[in-house]
């Protein structure tokens, strides 16, 4: 057919290049490690009842989450790629939402002790606690924002395969929150003390995370899809 493009891959497939996926992965990121719904869930969980329970909850979160990929995948990510209109309504809605989400951690960084003080109760089954992580995960209005607004700017519709990128990345973006938000459980659930103790060091977690998400939320307003 025609002439290959200079950098495109010699074999066709579910290819992404590997500047869009850095760049997605690096977005990601910077919307992982902000404490949102999530994360406090997770932190929850590893305050009241340990290690175990904190790691089975991020297991269950990210299933729920890479769930909303294939729903984005196979549904709405298909009707954003192909309207210019609905992109930049589901853009900009999103962005304001993200916004919104900022600024109410901003207000809110003082009240961050309610999440995180645990009670000792009884230990849930595994099933259970994985159930709970899941559903968490899928309900997660900060990740369906990312998913149906952010997702589809990475994809490179002239390569084709559009629902296999739209997988591959959700899986990149499901791995870099599968270690983060472990690593948020493991440090809960070995400073339980610490965090409870210091309300001054919640309200710091709460703040930067407030502006950490109003800025991604105006990055994501100013940015993407041209055509």
């Amino acid at each position: 057919m025609g002439l290959r493009a200079r950098g495109a891959p010699i074999f066709h497939g579910p290819m992404v290049s590997t500047d869009r996926l850095l760049a997605f992965a690096a977005l990601s990121f910077l919307l992982i490690v902000v404490p949102g719904p999530s994360v406090l869930f997770v932190i929850g969980r590893a305050l009241a009842h340990g290690r175990r329970a904190a790691l089975t909850t991020v297991v269950g979160n990210t299933l729920g989450a890479y769930l909303l990929v294939v729903a984005v995948a196979l549904g709405v990510g298909s009707l954003v790629e192909r309207s210019v209109l609905v992109f930049t309504t589901l853009k900009l809605a999103g962005a304001a939402y993200l916004v919104y989400l900022g600024v109410k951690a901003w207000r809110r960084r003082g009240s961050l002790r309610a999440a995180f003080a645990g009670e000792e109760a009884a230990p849930h089954s595994g099933l259970r606690t994985l159930w709970e992580g899941f559903a968490v995960g899928v309900a997660n209005p900060k990740t369906i924002v990312f998913f149906a607004a952010v997702l589809p700017q990475f994809v490179d519709r002239e390569q084709g395969h559009v629902t296999s990128q739209m997988l591959l990345l959700g899986l990149v973006f499901n791995l870099i929150a599968l270690a983060s938000d472990s690593v948020w459980g493991l440090v809960a659930a070995t400073a339980r003390d610490w965090f409870a103790r210091s309300p001054r060091r919640l309200s710091a977690v709460g703040g930067v995370g407030g502006l950490t998400m109003i800025g991604l939320g105006v990055t994501v307003a100013v940015t993407g899809r041209k055509d």
